[in-house]
């Protein structure tokens, strides 16, 4: 599932999305007991000699400029979540500024569903294209494993997007929402 940076509504697919939506439980947040990130997979899943991180930075970023170990050395960011323009460089200290967000947070997963499903498709969960983007450090950080009621993108324009992938993301894992979540991404998506 490619990602198109796009200030468009979703105004054709959200009639989709929203039926999707309808489609997904609702019920309370589990318990977060158990949680820990091992049971998504030891980190970024290797494919083809590159590992799920640089694969997302190479799809998500232009002009990038990739080493001979596959690693992503700098390219430029339009970030879905701020609307800003961000320089990467791949560094102990620059590195940082572009982080890979599971749309779905891994946490919020857990407590969604995740805890049910077989370490496999966990792992699937943590490396899917569809559930990651790379984005700014910081909104990431701000973030955190929160749903569409805690936190949406400051960038509006992608909000439509944002929500959108989370109803896929959870309704190819057969994951739930809570009220306060489905609520909020009904409220984006009437005005898409």
């Amino acid at each position: 599932d490619t990602f198109v940076p796009t200030s468009e509504p979703l105004s054709k697919n959200a009639i989709s999305i929203k039926s999707k939506l309808d489609t997904i439980e609702v019920k309370g947040r589990a318990p977060k007991t158990g949680y820990s990130r091992s049971q998504f997979g030891d980190g970024w899943r290797e494919l083809g000699g590159c590992d799920t991180r640089n694969i997302i930075l190479a799809r998500d970023l232009r002009d990038i400029r990739v080493g001979n170990d596959c690693d992503v050395l700098f390219g430029t960011l339009s970030d879905p979540y701020t609307g800003a323009e961000i320089n990467f460089t791949r560094g102990t200290t620059s590195s940082s500024r572009v982080q890979i967000d599971h749309v779905v947070a891994l946490s919020n997963s857990w407590q969604t569903g995740a805890q049910q499903l077989n370490f496999a498709t966990r792992e699937n969960l943590a490396n899917d294209p569809l559930n990651l983007l790379a984005v700014d450090g910081l909104a990431n950080q701000q973030k955190s494993d929160g749903d569409a009621a805690t936190w949406l993108p400051s960038n509006k324009s992608f909000r439509c997007q944002y929500v959108s992938r989370q109803v896929r993301v959870k309704v190819k894992y057969n994951l739930w929402v809570v009220p306060a979540e489905r609520s909020a991404i009904q409220s984006i998506l009437a005005g898409c």
